[in-house]
């Protein structure tokens, strides 16, 4: 994986389709091989996170010019399962770090 100079993180949030029970769900899934395709090579899954009577939330961490791949795969296989939002994000850790010090020794 490269170094985190060379990569982006994305967050995927998958909303459930709520006419399908979670049988449904996990055929569709099953038939279109999502548990093996996705995310795809190359690409990290930082954190996959289940917030109930909303989805999932994905952070992948990919080289930017690995963005459409993932892209094609989420049209290939999440649709007709979940609707979909996807964002660029970052870490905001160390820029909360940064600001707290700065804080700490008085300035704004």
């Amino acid at each position: 994986m490269p170094d985190a100079e060379e990569t982006m993180l994305l967050t995927v949030f998958l909303r459930h389709d709520q006419s399908n029970n979670l049988d449904a769900i996990q055929t569709r899934l099953k038939e279109a091989d999502w548990w093996e395709r996705f995310p795809p090579e190359g690409v990290e899954i930082v954190s996959w996170t289940v917030a109930m009577g909303f989805g999932q939330i994905v952070t992948l961490r990919l080289p930017p010019s690995r963005l459409n791949v993932v892209n094609v795969e989420l049209e290939r296989s999440a649709w007709g399962v979940f609707s979909t939002e996807i964002f660029p994000t970052y870490d905001f850790v160390p820029v909360r770090e940064m600001i707290r010090e700065r804080v700490r020794n008085g300035g704004k």
